[in-house]
């Protein structure tokens, strides 16, 4: 019997979105940006002292070779040849901070990732040595000094990792964020991998001058990093080099397709979204939650505690774009929380039915400031709690709650993010994992009192990640002029209640996240003897909301 004859759709564009909680590879169809198959593999995060939140880069790579192979395998089911595959692109977690061997490709030590904070007493230090009426870190990376940022991480692996030590002392480091190791890797590893960024990770580093769009000598003297560890700076569309298949894999006909798209996870989901123009925005719900808005040419600086970022510059001698963005370090990732530490869901969709049962949090407020608080208020003593508990305070209300906080993060930063711009979003445009969860979507509505649009494809990080290698000179198959952009049907969710009443949930919740500052009042988890003070809200509000949960199984009836 002769074989089936493969499906020719024209240019296919795969696109590696490399998560905080999980990887896939995800391969669209360029002339219409349908998706046409894709595989998802779950990351380990490794919790080895209070605070400090690890990740295997072995791991994430291996997770990288199983999503395309996965993926590879899904496609040829369909008959759909891989060989029509011409451009790959790369979207990552920002920050989380690799450093390996460049003549072994081993890494030196774990993945430091973006929620760590053993960096507090690092970046202490380093505040009191800017000056009060120049902060030149501010002024020449759009962010403040901050545990969040990769500058502090690496400071942290060299003073503390003797390996990492060593192969500094003997030429043998490697710095890079996630987009750099893999990469790297990608690309030959320690057999000619290339090494680089592009310059919207660089932007996340706090040693990039987002002016000049260089690493800044004054930076890394300042933070005492060789500038010959760090990665060269490109483009966010332009072929970096071309698959190596070093890797036992079967997707063999993937050797030697240029990766040529390289964009950090929320400027991927910006251009995803098709936020091209001043002044739209998109919110990205994930591990943590992310907000940004495309400033255009010009960078504007935060006076509400916002970030400065770069959006996208699409090929070496294109503009670049700037963005303004509110970081939220927990919104899934408190999803999972529930799942894996108070265990009153088995899966995170199960979220959405707990919350459905009861339609209110019964004045329960959850304040997930597992990570301290980021944008807007950058406050690294807040700590997790649950208040307004009470005798018929249940699972499924502690589960509404946890929905509400995600909202209400959001609408902080947008009302940050109005001051700053001076003109209100009209709607939201929403993506990531999270969106699924329609009562989350109702809820976000309500508590903005504005429209909240997503998109009936929701992968749209790695559509960006797509897009921008499609588009690179040398592939030229995905075409980014406004008249060619495959038009998106949206689902759109309008507010249900009335203005006072979301505006006193909100006042409310703001009184909540007052209460969550402050409990971190000692800082030493860099020697690896936590404060009291940082394990009692969240050890406490855990006994708490289990006694809670086992009286009102007689209150509530549920099992």
């Amino acid at each position: 019997m002769a074989a089936a004859k493969k499906a020719v759709l024209g240019p296919l564009v795969g696109a590696v979105d490399q998560g905080t909680s999980s990887t896939r590879f995800l391969v669209f169809n360029s002339k219409t940006a349908e998706l046409l198959s894709h595989h998802q593999v779950e990351i380990k995060q490794e919790f080895p002292r209070e605070g400090w939140v690890e990740q295997d880069p072995k791991e994430i790579l291996q997770s990288v070779y199983e999503c395309i192979e996965k993926t590879c395998e899904k496609l040829g089911q369909l008959n759909i040849d891989i060989s029509n595959i011409k451009a790959i692109g790369v979207s990552n977690q920002r920050e989380t901070t690799v450093v390996w061997d460049k003549l072994t490709g081993e890494p030196l030590y774990n993945a430091v990732v973006w929620l760590d904070l053993r960096t507090q007493s690092t970046v202490e230090n380093l505040s009191k040595r800017i000056p009060g009426n120049n902060n030149f870190v501010k002024s020449k990376t759009g962010l403040p000094l901050s545990t969040y940022f990769s500058a502090v991480k690496l400071r942290w692996l060299l003073d503390n990792v003797r390996k990492v030590q060593r192969a500094v002392e003997e030429d043998r480091a490697l710095f890079g964020t996630i987009d750099s190791w893999l990469i790297w890797s990608l690309t030959g590893g320690a057999n000619g991998g290339v090494h680089c960024t592009d310059v919207t990770n660089a932007s996340r580093t706090m040693l990039f001058n987002i002016h000049s769009l260089a690493w800044d000598k004054e930076l890394c003297e300042f933070f005492e990093i060789p500038m010959k560890i760090l990665p060269n700076v490109r483009s966010s569309s332009e072929i970096y080099g071309l698959m190596k298949i070093s890797h036992s894999l079967k997707a063999g006909a993937l050797e030697g397709v240029p990766i040529s798209g390289c964009l950090g996870d929320q400027s991927a989901a910006l251009v995803g979204q098709m936020c091209f123009q001043d002044g739209q925005a998109k919110n990205t719900y994930g591990t943590g939650c992310f907000l940004l808005c495309n400033t255009g040419r010009k960078c504007v600086f935060s006076e509400h505690g916002l970030l400065t970022t770069v959006a996208y510059k699409f090929g070496r001698d294109k503009p670049v774009y700037y963005a303004l963005e509110g970081s939220v370090a927990i919104a899934g990732a408190v999803i999972r929380w529930l799942r894996d530490n108070l265990g009153i869901i088995k899966t995170s969709e199960e979220i959405e039915k707990l919350a459905k049962v009861v339609g209110t949090s019964y004045g329960c407020y959850f304040v997930p400031a597992f990570s301290g608080l980021y944008a807007p208020y950058w406050e690294p003593s807040a700590r997790g709690i649950i208040c307004g508990l009470t005798q018929f305070t249940n699972k499924c209300h502690i589960a509404f709650a946890a929905l509400e906080a995600v909202c209400f993060q959001t609408r902080e930063i947008l009302d940050a993010m109005n001051r700053d711009c001076g003109i209100p979003l009209s709607h939201l445009q929403v993506d990531g994992g999270m969106t699924n969860n329609k009562i989350l979507m109702q809820l976000q509505a309500d508590i903005l009192y504005i429209p909240v649009v997503k998109p009936s494809m929701p992968e749209t990080t790695a559509l960006g990640a797509a897009m921008a290698a499609g588009a690179a000179e040398g592939v030229g198959v995905w075409s980014l002029e406004p008249e060619d952009l495959s038009a998106v049907t949206m689902e759109r969710f309008e507010p249900q209640i009335n203005a006072e009443e979301s505006e006193i949930r909100y006042s409310t919740w703001k009184k909540a996240v007052m209460k969550s500052v402050g409990w971190v009042t000692t800082q030493s988890s860099e020697s690896g003897d936590p404060s009291i003070f940082c394990s009692l809200p969240l050890g406490f509000f855990i006994v708490s909301s289990m006694v809670m949960l086992i009286g009102a199984r007689y209150i509530s009836g549920i099992p």
